[in-house]
């Protein structure tokens, strides 16, 4: 797929001034440091730049800060879209990554298995019914 040029630039800017708690997550995730994941951070996929992406999977994780307050309609519809080509999205908040990491952590692992066993079933082909 073709990624606009201004994309690539405005996830570029985004991952050089993330916010603290983007870099809090971030440290959690990168380098294959939660579940032997690859996570790609500011990952531009559809159009759209995540947070974070498994994109092997399509799996992204939103950190919502208080701008996204002021853009629930165009964080839905954003969503939406990429549901519609087979993302799952998990989103979690500022005070929820500050306030308790582990609970975000069990809450990560918990939505990672559920779509590592979609994301199986969609794969494999389901074995024939001998007879």
């Amino acid at each position: 797929m073709f990624m606009k040029p201004i994309k690539k630039l405005f996830a570029r800017q985004l991952r050089r001034s993330q916010t603290d708690v983007e870099e809090m997550m971030w440290k959690l995730l990168r380098n294959r440091r939660f579940q032997g994941i690859k996570f790609r951070r500011q990952h531009v996929g559809e159009g759209f730049v995540a947070d974070f992406c498994y994109h092997q999977l399509k799996f992204i994780v939103e950190i919502d800060g208080w701008v996204h307050d002021k853009r629930k309609s165009y964080d839905k519809v954003r969503d939406e879209i990429l549901r519609s080509k087979g993302y799952s999205i998990i989103r979690f908040k500022n005070e929820e990554v500050v306030g308790n990491l582990s609970k975000v952590c069990q809450n990560l692992e918990y939505a990672l298995t559920l779509a590592l066993s979609q994301g199986e079933r969609a794969v494999k082909p389901k074995a024939p019914a001998k007879r």
